[in-house]
């Protein structure tokens, strides 16, 4: 938990017990037998699928689709595995609105895509449930790899890696894996534990040791890493929060909204979370997002998120930003902070309204805040990286860095999206190169 200290408006149990069990229940219910054949018939299983195109782990997604219409919804798993072994937390927070489904050609022809991710669901979800493992390792290669950080890369890169027959270790800062599908997305879009489920059946391949509280500069160095395993693969993400920069941003009820998603996942008790009466998010992105809807869910009276620029230039998606809105959230453009105001605590937040190229427009306006969250990016962390590129890992090829034997992936690298799918790509690939290097 954050060790923030409590302003006044900030308290707990502002709802019942049961209206939180409601408003955190799965966004998006699992479709039953019946409703899954219904969505699947509706795939036109185009040759040349442009959907295939548009998913950032290539799963085959007419093939999967013609399996669940066949009534083999297992096979449809292992195709999705095959390509994303974390295709079941993908299936449940991925903006396939923008991905799969914008590109689906009866979204094109009549406004209604395939239900691709909730398909995906329904076959991982089948299989999954079985307890089985689809995949075995090969023979032992003799090779170590370690793998740092334990969020969507590195465990996609440390199954492909011991699927191949290497031995690998994760290491990673936290108390336990998972990374950002663990810590950092929305309870109510991975209900029952799932992401904690999700890394219990991946270790079922065998070969992978898991070692929690070391980074980085805390426990673990490259220069040691590279001395002791054949190859090692970053998957660190971004650690650092990035601040406002303003006047009062030290004030009590000031907090980074990545801290407040996670204390909110790991939290036993929703009732005993606290929130304010009146919340403002800065940013806009899916961070943003998360923190002032679940605010609201929480029992915040009024939840303001405030973006510099318009909605069109948000990360976060237009249903995403419509989901917001339909949970009362309101949301603020062309808008940037300038002051936070108040008495030891915060109390009101000052903003400046900006045109899209950031120029004062001379007007502005004040929003009464008890609680603010910060939500404008993060930064990287670690010592003794390799070669940047911005802010972020160079890489080259897939995920090569700057030193020997040494891989890259994830939010950690430029380049991709900060997608939890396209992390999965990312350490996915790079497993393959570094197999490819190990094996001569």
């Amino acid at each position: 938990m954050t060790n923030t200290p409590l302003s006044a408006g900030i308290v707990a149990g502002r709802l019942a017990p049961a209206e939180l069990q409601q408003n955190f229940a799965d966004l998006h219910p699992p479709l039953d037998d019946h409703e899954a054949l219904v969505a699947a018939d509706r795939c036109y299983f185009c040759h040349d699928a442009p959907c295939i195109t548009a998913c950032p782990t290539d799963i085959d997604i007419p093939l999967f689709i013609r399996q669940i219409a066949t009534g083999t919804p297992e096979a449809a798993a292992k195709t999705i595995f095959d390509q994303n072994i974390l295709g079941g937390m993908c299936a449940r927070v991925c903006p396939t609105e923008t991905l799969c489904e914008e590109a689906c050609v009866r979204e094109i022809a009549e406004g209604k895509p395939v239900e691709i991710g909730q398909l995906q669901r329904y076959a991982t979800d089948r299989l999954m449930t079985r307890g089985e493992h689809p995949f075995s390792r090969a023979n032992p290669t003799g090779k170590r790899v370690a793998v740092v950080g334990a969020g969507p890369a590195g465990l996609a890169c440390a199954h492909r890696l011991a699927m191949k027959g290497h031995d690998v270790v994760i290491f990673d800062a936290r108390a336990k894996p998972g990374g950002l599908n663990e810590f950092g997305i929305a309870a109510y879009k991975s209900v029952d534990g799932f992401a904690e489920q999700e890394v219990d059946w991946l270790l079922k391949i065998g070969g992978i040791t898991v070692e929690t509280g070391k980074a980085l500069g805390n426990g673990l160095t490259l220069e040691g890493l590279s001395g002791e395993y054949d190859a090692v693969f970053l998957g660190i993400g971004l650690g650092g929060v990035n601040a406002l920069g303003l006047e009062g941003e030290d004030r009590d009820g000031v907090e980074d909204a990545v801290s407040f998603i996670a204390d909110l996942r790991q939290a036993s008790d929703l009732a005993a979370l606290p929130v304010g009466r009146d919340v403002v998010v800065i940013g806009g992105g899916m961070t943003a997002v998360d923190a002032a809807v679940q605010s609201k869910l929480l029992g915040a009276l009024n939840v303001s998120l405030v973006y510099r620029r318009g909605r069109d230039r948000m990360n976060a998606s237009a249903y995403e930003q419509d989901l917001a809105a339909s949970k009362g959230v309101r949301i603020i453009t062309n808008a940037r902070p300038v002051a936070v105001h108040g008495n030891g605590a915060v109390r009101e937040v000052e903003f400046e309204y900006v045109t899209d190229d950031q120029k004062p427009t001379g007007e502005g306006f004040r929003l009464p805040a008890d609680q603010l969250f910060k939500a404008i990016g993060q930064t990287l962390e670690g010592e003794a990286l390799p070669e940047l590129e911005g802010r972020k890992i160079r890489v080259t090829g897939a995920g090569r860095t700057s030193l020997p034997n040494v891989w890259a992936g994830g939010d950690c690298a430029a380049g991709g999206d900060d997608l939890t799918v396209t992390a999965v790509a990312e350490g996915r690939d790079a497993a393959e190169d570094i197999h490819a290097g190990l094996m001569g």
